[in-house]
């Protein structure tokens, strides 16, 4: 079976396949994730994903070939109408229930376990960090289950330095799942600094900016989930596209896609990072795969911080 440190430095996020950017069959769902197995990319799920679909869905691709996969998944928003949870505020338009008391941790792990068909994850992640639970007892919960051969590593999500460090003292953190890419570098600050000195990966949610960076610039059409993004909507969107624009025209010049140069740039940063982009397409799949092995030179790699330092892009969240 895969470990951590085997697996394909570029990944692949699931949540593409819930409509939130556009409408998909399940059995193209299925075929897409199937194949970034065989790639050795890491699957990341989480029970909020579809309220469940999307696990199952991991499901039916990793029928038959379960130790062929590493499946990571998250806990603690609550979607189910009949639980409770404490309030966060994203910046997105919406607010969000989160859970992460130790009943819940195990319930959800529970459910996610039969959801999926497997009797245990390789990654289990805080999905977000509940402001009326101490995270040590949300990681107490999810040590628990290591201990119960239930989940091989714990990880965090969206989640302060403050935090990775109060959790890391309970068990070892072995990921922390961050939205980081040319148009978010904010996690660099302090977040990343601290993952280092505890040896601890990051995982990149977002990594291609919802689609921005891979070219997709355009206004998102009615119904997509991109449409509640402050980055996206507005003036916001021209300022973005005027400020991003020498990018691709880097990628261009380079003879790679701007989705490439993206995430070439991402994993430049250090082998300590991880992506993990979204695709409803198996090309667009084996086209990011590439970008691990392309090598970026020096000055190029410098123009690329010029151009996009922290803080550029215009629309902030708050996760």
């Amino acid at each position: 079976m895969p470990g951590f440190d085997s697996i394909a430095r570029i990944g692949y996020g699931a949540m593409v396949l819930e409509g939130y950017y556009g409408g998909i069959e399940d059995a193209q769902g299925v075929e897409v994730l199937r194949h970034a197995i065989e790639r050795g990319a890491m699957i990341d799920s989480a029970d909020a994903y579809g309220g469940g679909h999307n696990e199952e869905l991991v499901a039916k691709a990793v029928q038959g070939r379960r130790e062929k996969a590493f499946i990571a998944t998250k806990f603690g928003i609550v979607f189910d109408e009949g639980e409770t949870g404490n309030a966060i505020e994203t910046g997105w338009g919406f607010s969000l229930n989160i859970n992460g008391s130790t009943e819940y941790a195990r319930k959800s792990l529970d459910a996610s376990l039969r959801r999926l068909g497997c009797d245990y994850v390789d990654l289990y992640y805080l999905h977000y960090p509940d402001p009326k639970v101490d995270i040590e007892e949300s990681v107490g919960a999810m040590a628990h289950e290591v201990e119960a051969g239930k989940v091989r590593h714990i990880g965090l999500s969206n989640v302060t330095a403050e935090q990775v460090r109060r959790a890391h003292a309970v068990h070892p953190v072995r990921a922390v799942q961050y939205e980081y890419s040319l148009w978010r570098r904010e996690a660099e600050r302090e977040l990343l600094p601290t993952l280092r000195e505890l040896g601890v990966a990051l995982v990149a949610w977002s990594p291609l900016g919802a689609g921005f960076l891979a070219g997709a610039a355009d206004a998102p059409p009615e119904g997509d989930f991109r449409n509640n993004n402050p980055r996206f909507t507005g003036d916001n969107l021209q300022a973005n596209r005027d400020r991003f624009a020498p990018l691709r025209e880097i990628a261009e010049s380079l003879d790679i896609t701007p989705a490439q140069l993206a995430l070439a740039w991402l994993l430049h940063q250090g082998e300590d990072i991880y992506a993990i982009p979204g695709s409803r397409k198996i090309e667009r799949i084996d086209e990011n795969a590439k970008a691990e092995n392309i090598k970026l030179p020096e000055d190029v790699l410098k123009k690329i911080d010029a151009l996009a330092p922290v803080g550029i892009t215009k629309g902030a969240t708050l996760v």
